[in-house]
């Protein structure tokens, strides 16, 4: 089995070198990025696609979330809709928008997203640890053909999410989150994990 060493995220992003010589054990890294930065001509018209076709997701989300009434004010379901709202008006000025791709090397099924969605997340926590902010949406596929064709993707190539990455306006907090009591469940449904004691807080 291959050693683990203890390696800190910005340690692990300072050393990661280019490595060409390989044991014979399986690897596979199917995921591909395409990376649209505010500013760049080329990357320009991808971009004003993908703000509207978000402006056009959030509006029909924010209409269905509207059937269930207007939200109080200062509750956390307006901030919310006041901070998406926030976000697909100002699309335009996000500094990168990371379109992630998965390279299939089997038929495409239902599934496949979950081969690149590992390393979306370590773009969020390598962005998190140099004091980047960011999120990963699904908003895209309403424009794939049209992306496909201005970015010249290839068919073999699935576009399985957006990433979108600046300089936070606001900070990085405590998530909020329920206690692990609540979502954990030992052996079967509904029996609580005892065992986490005051982890389960």
């Amino acid at each position: 089995m291959m050693s683990r060493p203890d390696v800190s995220l910005l340690d692990g992003l300072a050393t990661t070198r280019a490595i060409r010589r390989y044991t014979p054990d399986p690897n596979r890294q199917p995921f591909r990025f395409i990376t649209l930065r505010r500013g760049d001509v080329d990357a320009a018209p991808a971009r004003e696609l993908l703000a509207r076709a978000f402006r056009q997701s959030w509006e029909v989300k924010r209409a269905d979330l509207d059937t269930a009434g207007s939200p109080a004010e200062g509750s956390s379901r307006a901030r919310m809709q006041a901070t998406m709202q926030h976000y697909v008006d100002h699309l335009d000025e996000v500094p990168v928008i990371v379109l992630v791709g998965l390279e299939r090397y089997r038929p495409a099924n239902p599934y496949e997203g979950a081969s690149v969605y590992p390393a979306c997340q370590n773009l969020l926590l390598a962005a998190r640890a140099l004091g980047y902010g960011g999120t990963l949406t699904g908003w895209h596929h309403a424009v794939e053909a049209e992306l496909r064709d201005l970015l010249a993707v290839p068919d073999h190539v699935a576009l399985s999410a957006c990433i979108t990455l600046g300089v936070p306006a606001g900070h990085h907090g405590p998530l909020r989150r329920k206690p692990l009591a609540e979502l954990v469940h030992d052996a079967r449904w509904g029996r609580p994990a005892t065992w986490l004691g005051e982890r389960g807080q």
